[in-house]
């Protein structure tokens, strides 16, 4: 037996000592290309390095990914100048490298940071690059894509308390990825999708050239607008058109807990939460708890937030929506930006400044699983009775619904890749958080996860199952790295963007990066042949 294992120890310092070469030539050649006024050696990280691990798991969103087995990273650039993601791209393909973009971390899938390939890769991690410009004269701002939504929050409040960005409500999320993947938050109704609202983009495409939407042309600044820009190159900024809010907003959550009067409730939500005012944005989220005597309930939550002043709100629900039973005492009116952070849960009067956090939330360090939705037709008190039944039955379940309708009515499903338009009442997102890290965990609640996402089959839309691009889900299909087929990419494209947006983003991806450089497990691949077609 010794000869055997000698020579898988031989081959293991032959493949070690390979990575090292690739690595060590690809640092020789970014300091090469990189500008002498911007030096890029002081943004490498080579797990030699101490602060590595540090700087790798700082943007990981998910503990779940803490430990994986998947390939990690060779080294991490942390670029703090254009030139040095320039140097990137192209050193990359010279030595054989491939590349994964990560802004804000919060990716469900860990495809920013980890690999399926043994390949070797890095990480650009765009965390240095964070500025927000805003231009109020203009009603616009700049920002560069490893920015949180909580800076751009912020950085808008401190020029205007009459202007906002109908973005996510998460404040640490990253500008990048959110954006890129079309992104959404509770202004959908009101003004469409965060994409929606972006107006130029500046991006480094696979030669090294950086672009703007001029350069690049509509159909590449079509296909980063929701399409995924990881894709296609590294999005370094997109400019947005800043749309008008109130003074003061209301924002409530009203929380009711008798199952009765939720299933009646619900019933109604499912006809006119899509229907409502724009200004009026009425989340429903149901979870369950266990009481005393090991009985499970099911509680429901209405995170809400509406464009106007309580005296409006209250008027509005008494004629459209009384059975929530909203009341006075439930409202709290504040400026936007207050609302951003307590939509997020934090505490009413709670600094502004905290937005600038890109620390998580406590209590949000939970390893979780995210799987989606879309909502076509209502559902039925029999339908929901099945429902929470079965969120009784699997452990750690948490369904939220957001409400469709409005400016997501008027858009084309063609205008963005994102293509869930007129015909959703509403998005679904499937949440399963546990408290114990390890693979058996992992596993067992992955299954409960899966388990939910099936039982709801018969409510969902069909040929395709649609789901969310931002809540990227490997459940729905892998397309094997090296590979990056039409077909494969099909399974979940499909899914996420629908036939003929899929087909669009395809072709621009031959156009743009015919090679399939910026790639991952569930990117836009290109025709690699005629058989493709």
């Amino acid at each position: 037996m010794a000869v055997p294992i000698l020579s898988l120890f031989l081959l293991f310092i032959s493949i070690k000592s390979s990575a090292n070469n690739i690595t060590n030539t690809f640092i020789d050649c970014l300091n090469s290309f990189s500008e002498p006024t911007f030096p890029i050696n002081g943004t490498i990280y080579t797990p030699d390095n101490s602060s590595f691990s540090s700087v790798f798991h700082a943007y990981i969103r998910n503990p779940v990914f803490y430990n994986s087995t998947r390939t990690k990273p060779s080294l991490i650039i942390t670029p703090l100048h254009v030139s040095h993601i320039q140097a990137a791209v192209i050193c990359a393909q010279l030595h054989g490298l491939q590349m994964r973009t990560r802004s804000g971390g919060h990716d469900y899938e860990g495809l920013s940071y980890l690999s399926y390939s043994n390949t070797p890769f890095f990480i650009l991690d765009l965390f240095n690059l964070r500025s927000v410009d805003v231009n109020i004269e203009q009603e616009t701002v700049w920002v560069q894509t490893g920015a949180t939504l909580g800076e751009v929050y912020y950085g808008i409040a401190e020029k205007s308390n009459i202007h906002g960005l109908p973005g996510g409500v998460c404040p640490t999320v990253g500008v990048g990825g959110h954006c890129s993947g079309a992104g959404y938050g509770n202004m959908l109704r009101k003004y469409g999708l965060t994409a929606d609202c972006i107006v130029d983009a500046l991006l480094v495409d696979v030669n090294g050239a950086v672009l703007d939407r001029e350069s690049m042309g509509e159909d590449l600044f079509w296909a980063i607008t929701g399409g995924g820009g990881a894709s296609f190159g590294v999005v370094l900024a997109f400019k947005f058109k800043l749309v008008s809010v109130p003074p003061q907003v209301t924002f409530f959550n009203s929380k009711r807990t008798v199952e009765r009067k939720i299933i009646k409730i619900a019933e109604k939500w499912f006809h006119v939460a899509h229907r409502l005012d724009k200004d009026l944005f009425i989340r429903m989220s149901f979870d369950v708890s266990t009481d005393r005597k090991g009985i499970k309930h099911v509680h429901a939550s209405f995170p809400s937030l509406f464009l106007g002043n309580s005296t409006r709100l209250l008027s509005l629900m008494d004629d459209s929506f009384p059975e929530l039973g909203l009341q006075d005492s439930e409202l709290v009116e504040m400026s936007w930006v207050e609302s951003a952070l307590v939509y997020a849960g934090f505490p009413v009067g709670t600094p502004i400044e905290t937005l600038l956090s890109r620390t998580q939330q406590p209590g949000r360090d939970r390893p979780f699983k995210i799987k989606s939705d879309y909502l076509k037709n209502p559902i039925s008190k029999k339908g929901l009775k099945f429902i929470f039944k079965k969120m009784k039955e699997l452990p750690n379940q948490m369904i939220t619904f957001s409400p469709f309708g409005g400016r997501m009515e008027e858009i084309s499903e063609f205008a963005k890749p994102f293509p869930h338009r007129a015909g959703n009442l509403a998005m679904i997102e499937y949440e399963t958080y546990w408290n114990e890290l390890g693979t058996e965990a992992a596993k067992k609640n992955l299954e409960f996860a899966r388990k939910m996402h099936e039982h709801m089959t018969p409510y969902v839309s069909d040929n395709p199952r649609e789901a969310f691009y931002n809540y990227r889900d490997l459940d729905n299909g892998v397309n094997h790295h090296g590979k990056y087929s039409y077909e494969e990419g099909m399974v979940y494209g499909i899914r996420y963007f629908k036939e003929v947006n899929y087909n669009r983003l395809v072709m621009v991806k031959t156009m743009v990066d015919p090679n399939n450089f910026f790639s991952n497990e569930q990117g836009i691949p290109a025709f690699q042949s005629s058989d493709d077609m």
